[in-house]
């Protein structure tokens, strides 16, 4: 059931925000639904993970990448000399 909601905001943001929802092909209603669905929406306590991050996990080795202080350490001593 949609109920209509009054908001006060600032005329430049509004202008740019039906803009940016003319360019998604969307009202801007249904841009501001999606934005408050998706922040108020419950979080997993498990991070969520995309499929692209899931496969390629583990294709490096993450003990031999250190902390890389030192290797930009070096690449700035070199690039300052």
């Amino acid at each position: 059931m949609n109920v209509k909601l009054t908001l006060s905001l600032d005329r430049d943001i509004i202008e740019q925000a039906k803009e940016f929802a003319r360019s998604q092909h969307k009202s801007l209603s249904k841009l501001i639904e999606g934005y408050l669905r998706q922040t108020t929406a419950p979080t997993d306590s498990a991070t969520q993970i995309t499929p692209l991050v899931a496969r390629l996990s583990g294709v490096i080795d993450a003990r031999k990448l250190g902390d890389g202080t030192s290797d930009y350490a070096e690449y700035l001593a070199d690039k300052y000399r």
